[in-house]
């Protein structure tokens, strides 16, 4: 166990953190718009490491080991992207051009309780915002199908794709290669003084990061692909794509059932005004949040979680209003980090003459 550091000892020990931080922040800072391949390479090492250590104690070397669970992960994701792109992009074109559509009679349900809300708002008013809302939407369509076809035809955004493509494969590779150096050089790092504390601290951040993201990712995978065949044999217009978006953005809790159930029965109702199969759609994603609130989620990721869903959204918004996608992917295992920290303090704190009562402070 680490010796009780005297007051100038934990000024120190804060300062050096602080100087850490403050470093790695500044790095990040400077360096966002060419780290994301880095850091998809580094996050697809760390979740990949544990099959190659199990490869390892096969005898297996460990950089063979490495290729081939690389190549395999690169394989299936590119048998999955080849099933479901096509798909996937034939339902934007039609969900872009359906859209328009979909908003007009979203506002003739709505226009006459506005009016009995607003009276002031006559007709002209609110077809004038209609006409609005409508060519704002037109520009955000054409914005998106831009984009689609600027990344399908070439140009900057292509070549940048095809280098992340291309550079986030061999930073895995080099990263689940020489893993067990890296770790032991970050290791040798640490302070004396503190090893005992600072790698207990990275052992329990290391436990909720591993639960998050492996346990996360597999769930959004199995409930995006769940909900995409399952709406579609229900016959919802454009059920791939709300079912691939709803895994998406599962992997930030109570989001992406809430938008995946609003858009669906959105689109159920306007494909057949029927209230039964309005029911259909809403049970399909009833019955899928339970398989994962029940199943999935306990069997996949277990009871050590221990990070609000709140946090993780808060987390997730602010690392990308500060550093953009890169700051996406760092979020959460900074919120994890963050939150062992936090519980290390309180504990700190429960032990210390500020929280002790007056007589066992005295004695202190």
């Amino acid at each position: 166990m680490d010796k009780t550091p005297s007051s100038l000892s934990l000024t120190r020990h804060a300062l050096f953190w602080l100087g850490v931080l403050v470093l790695f922040t500044g790095f990040v800072w400077l360096f966002k718009a060419i780290l994301l391949p880095f850091v998809l390479g580094l996050a697809i090492a760390y979740l990949l490491d544990p099959v190659v250590r199990r490869l390892e104690r096969r005898k297996i070397p460990r950089s063979l080991a490495a290729l081939l669970i690389l190549l395999a992960f690169i394989a299936f994701i590119s048998a999955f992207l080849a099933l479901v792109l096509p798909p996937l992009y034939q339902e934007m074109i039609l969900f872009a051009e359906a859209l328009p559509g979909y908003i007009a009679g979203l506002w003739d349900m709505a226009a006459p309780h506005l009016e009995s809300l607003y009276p002031g708002l006559y007709e002209d008013g609110l077809a004038a915002m209609k006409d609005a809302l409508q060519q704002h939407t037109g520009k955000a369509i054409n914005i998106s199908t831009g984009l689609i076809g600027g990344l399908v035809s070439g140009g900057q955004a292509l070549v940048g794709a095809m280098s992340l493509f291309i550079l986030t494969p061999l930073v895995a590779f080099f990263m689940l290669r020489e893993w067990d150096k890296i770790t032991g050089w970050v290791d040798g790092l640490i302070p004396r003084g503190s090893y005992d504390t600072v790698k207990y601290l990275v052992r329990e951040s290391d436990h909720k990061i591993a639960a998050f993201i492996r346990g996360q990712l597999i769930v959004a995978f199995i409930l995006g692909t769940g909900f995409a065949l399952a709406l579609s044999l229900a016959g919802l217009k454009f059920g791939v794509l709300i079912g691939i978006t709803t895994g998406i953005l599962s992997i930030i809790p109570l989001v992406g059932s809430t938008i995946g159930l609003i858009a669906s029965i959105t689109a159920a109702w306007f494909q057949s005004t029927d209230f039964l199969y309005v029911g259909l759609i809403a049970l399909i994603y009833l019955t899928g949040q339970v398989v994962e609130t029940n199943f999935l989620t306990p069997k996949i990721m277990g009871r050590a979680l221990g990070l609000h869903p709140l946090w993780i959204i808060f987390a997730l918004m602010a690392g990308a209003s500060l550093f953009g996608i890169v700051g996406m992917l760092i979020a959460v295992p900074f919120a994890a980090i963050i939150s062992v920290l936090a519980g290390f303090g309180l504990d700190k704190y429960r032990e210390s003459a500020y929280y002790a009562p007056p007589e066992k402070a005295k004695k202190s």
